[in-house]
């Protein structure tokens, strides 16, 4: 559920999908939400659950502002052998679409700009904990740096019950992530309070196409 100041303002479903290869796994975060009334979305990236190297990533976002020409954005795209390639694409209320090809260097170490939700419910980390690494922004094809700190533990109450939860914060932003299994995220707000999301409920897990 999401909230904007202090009212309702949308919701997600998202899930953590582990999948076990012969010599590996794969961790497949999806995400639906929508942010009435400007945005709908749907995400899912896959990362390596052992480095936490990404595999692919993708993203489409409707957007519903009278204020601008820009009704979609969308990238699809895949890391291998040292290089991010894929597309971006970027519609407007008039029809047209713009296809925007995506092909450059990823250097290892890199991150995807979503690593917040990814590393807060997969990681190893305590309290005291930071982390600085290099992050891609897939819709400015760009790249910045971000930086983790895994905060004091504490109990929080969520919809969907009370957790033992390590706050992971980064830049503007906060979340809280279960300590023990399932890891899940199951809150996350803006450092300033106006914008939160609380986990309402939890089901099992519906396995994703491949």
């Amino acid at each position: 559920m999401f909230r904007l100041r202090g009212q309702e303002r949308g919701w997600a479903v998202w899930q953590y999908e582990i999948r076990p290869l012969e010599m590996t796994q794969e961790l497949v975060y999806t995400a639906t939400s929508e942010f009435r009334p400007v945005e709908e979305e749907r995400l899912r990236v896959v990362v390596n659950r052992l480095t936490g190297e990404p595999i692919s990533t993708f993203h489409h976002i409707d957007l519903y502002s009278p204020r601008s020409d820009t009704a979609m954005v969308e990238h699809d795209l895949e890391v291998k052998r040292g290089e991010i390639s894929g597309r971006r694409r970027i519609g407007t209320k008039s029809g047209g679409v713009k296809i925007v090809p995506v092909n450059r260097p990823f250097a290892p170490g890199t991150v995807l700009s979503d690593y917040v939700f990814l590393a807060g419910a997969v990681s190893n980390a305590g309290p005291g904990d930071s982390l600085a690494v290099p992050a891609y922004k897939e819709f400015d094809d760009s790249l910045v740096t971000l930086s983790f700190i895994a905060e004091v533990p504490v109990t929080i109450e969520v919809p969907a019950g009370r957790f033992d939860v390590l706050p992971v914060r980064s830049g503007g932003f906060r979340i809280y992530a279960t300590r023990t299994g399932p890891r899940r995220v199951v809150k996350g707000e803006t450092l300033d309070g106006t914008f939160a999301f609380e986990l309402v409920r939890s089901g099992p897990v519906v396995p994703t196409p491949e």
